[in-house]
Formats: structure tokens, C-alpha cells, sequence
């Protein structure tokens, strides 16, 4: 991994939701590495302007542009909030200012890898899948699918804090998430620090853009919960269809605020891909404390990689990039364990 920016551009670095849950760890830590030139953006221009940063509305790509023009000089946009389509990756790329993106929604990556032609054309480099799932998924799954050379199967598993306090956009995200049909059965692993759990099929999108970027047939996220009680009701709702009414904007919106409120479980993360091929197996898992700090950490180092001009143009995946393949072992100094599971480990 780079540790400085030689030689790259030095334009500012616009981060929409930059004073979020995410948004303000990824403005810390930019700023701790390019001094003046991060610049935080939100939809309350008070609060955004007491952050040092300008009214962004991610909802309207026409407004986004004008900001990117009236700044002038933006060499890079982090995206901290999900918009509601391409629209602003569109307006970063065709101007040439690279994109990170921490988005977790299939559709909405589907939609910015479909610019990569104007990317390349502009010369801007865009990353996606940056977050702990994906992200961290990607990139374990990526080494276990090698070790196997070439897994005909991936699984993965995430296990998250339900005591930590999420942003707006993830909590809506997960209720979502709860509300979608699937028809992948539950699986029980054993998780480093957790013992073995159940955990439930959920669309995560790392599952659909490894199968495309890795070649494999069948891959599956699923989702545990620390609270081993929450996780039985959650997908014992789900089971019944109780939660398909969450897809209405009344539902939906009680449900997330609910959900904003509870506090059963811890801030501990597990991630885990085990990858196979016939008789063979591989696995990795990664676990840490605070996943949203740990969002904002893998974005950040994607943002200084950008910068430092080692991704070329176009968007990319993370598991499409060499230069992140270590990005896991750079963040242990922040707390994060890696490590390749042994037989005995493996359920």
C-alpha cells in the first residue's frame, strides 16, 4: 500500500456524506493524509458548513454537477451516502474526477459499472465494493477462490454488532435486505470468536459482482447477527413473510427507526469466505470491532490509492485491483485480525 501521493493530482476531495456515520471517519482520515483539500458535503448546508465542507444533494445530479463546477478543482468524489441511481457517478466521470464508492446495493453498482467506457475515456479511475461486505468479503473471497485454483463455490458469512449504531442509509438498507425474497438455504459455520452460528441467505451485492469478476458458478452471502436472539426473530419474521410490508414507505420507516433504536448485541464484526472446488477448501475470515469504522477505513485507503494514480482508469471492483490484495493485513495496526483458518476451524 502507498503512504503518500507522489505524484498525483492535487485537487480537492469532495466526500458527500461527509459528516455521517461513515462519511466522518473518511473525512478524518483524508484530511490526517491530504491536509486542505478534503471538503465534506451534505444536504444540510448549516451543518455542512460547520464542517468545513459545501451542500451537496446527491439527488439531484444536475445541482452535484454545478458544485463540482463551482469548486473547480475536484479530483475525487468519496461517496458516503447512496443516491438513487447513477446520476452522480455519471457527472464525477464524464468530468474526470475518480469515484469511491461504499454503495452496497446491486442495482446501483450494476448501473456505475456500466460507465466504465466514459470512465476510461476521461481518464478517471472509480472503485467500488469498498466496505466490509463488500469489500473486505471480496477481497478474502478473492484469496480463497485462488488458493482452491478456482472455486466452483463461495460461501460467505457476515456476522455484525447489533449494539452499534448505524447510519440512516444502512439501517433502510438492512430492512430492505430483511424484506427480499430468497431462495438460498441458511448455513451453520463456526465464526472466530462466536462459536458456531446460523447464519441467514441476504443480498449483499458481493455475491452477484464476484460471481461475474471471479468466474463463479454459484456464490452465497449470508447474515448472523451477535444477538443470537435478534437473529432468530428477524429471519423467523422473514420466514412467515411478516416483514414483506416493510416495503411500503409506512412500514418501512417505523421499522428502521426501530431498528436505529435497538441495542441487544456488541460492536464485534466477522467476515468469512470459504471457497471450494471439488475436494478441495479454502478460508479466511477477518473480524474487528466498529464495521462502520471499517467502512470508512477501506474507502479511505481506496481514495489514497486513486490518488496516488495506482488504479487505472475505468471502475473497478475491489477484487479487481492487485494493488489491494494486501489491503486486509493494513489495517490490523487499526485493529483488525486476519487470518486463514486451519481444517479444524472449518464447519
Amino acid at each position: 500500500m502507498t503512504t503518500a501521493n507522489p505524484g498525483g493530482p492535487a485537487g480537492r476531495i469532495l466526500v458527500p456524506g461527509g459528516y455521517g456515520a461513515v462519511g466522518a471517519t473518511v473525512t478524518s482520515t483524508l484530511r490526517d493524509w491530504f491536509p486542505g483539500r478534503v471538503v465534506p458535503g451534505g444536504r444540510d448546508a448549516a451543518k455542512a458548513e460547520r464542517h468545513g465542507g459545501v451542500r451537496v444533494d446527491v439527488g439531484d445530479p444536475a445541482g452535484f454537477g454545478a458544485v463540482l463546477d463551482e469548486l473547480g478543482d475536484v479530483t475525487l468524489v468519496v461517496l458516503c451516502v447512496e443516491p438513487p441511481d447513477p446520476g452522480i457517478a455519471r457527472v464525477c466521470l464524464e468530468r474526470g474526477a475518480g469515484l469511491v464508492d461504499i454503495g452496497a446495493t446491486r442495482r446501483l453498482l450494476d448501473g456505475v459499472t456500466a460507465l466504465r467506457d466514459i470512465a476510461v475515456g476521461s481518464g478517471a479511475a472509480a472503485v467500488l465494493s469498498v466496505g466490509v461486505a463488500p469489500g473486505l468479503t471480496n477481497l478474502l473471497a478473492r484469496r480463497a477462490h485462488e488458493e482452491v485454483g478456482g472455486a466452483d463455490r463461495i460461501d460467505l458469512t457476515v456476522l455484525l454488532g447489533s449494539g452499534e449504531r448505524h447510519g440512516a442509509d444502512a439501517v433502510r438498507w438492512t430492512v430492505d435486505g430483511l424484506a427480499a425474497p430468497t431462495a438460498a438455504r441458511p448455513l451453520r459455520i463456526s465464526l472466530p470468536g462466536h462459536g458456531t452460528r446460523t447464519a441467514y441467505p441476504f443480498p449483499f451485492s458481493d455475491q452477484h459482482t464476484l460471481a461475474r469478476t471471479l468466474g463463479v458458478a454459484e456464490v452465497t452471502t449470508r447474515l448472523s447477527l451477535d444477538s443470537r436472539a435478534l437473529t432468530a426473530l428477524l429471519f423467523a419474521l422473514r420466514r412467515t413473510g411478516a416483514l414483506r410490508a416493510v416495503r411500503r414507505a409506512g412500514p418501512r420507516r417505523l421499522l428502521t427507526e426501530a431498528f436505529r433504536r435497538v441495542r441487544l448485541g456488541g460492536d464485534r464484526f466477522v467476515v468469512r469466505a470459504d471457497a471450494h472446488r471439488g475436494g478441495r477448501h479454502a478460508a479466511w475470515a477477518a473480524t474487528g470491532r466498529e464495521q462502520s469504522r471499517f467502512t470508512a477505513l477501506m474507502a479511505a485507503h481506496a481514495a489514497r490509492e486513486v490518488l496516488s494514480g495506482a488504479v487505472p482508469p475505468g471502475v473497478h471492483h475491489i477484487e479487481e485491483l492487485p494493488v489491494f490484495a494486501k489491503l486486509p493485513e493494513a489495517l490490523t495496526g487499526a485493529g483488525l485480525t486476519v487470518r486463514r483458518l486451519l481444517p479444524g476451524d472449518v464447519r
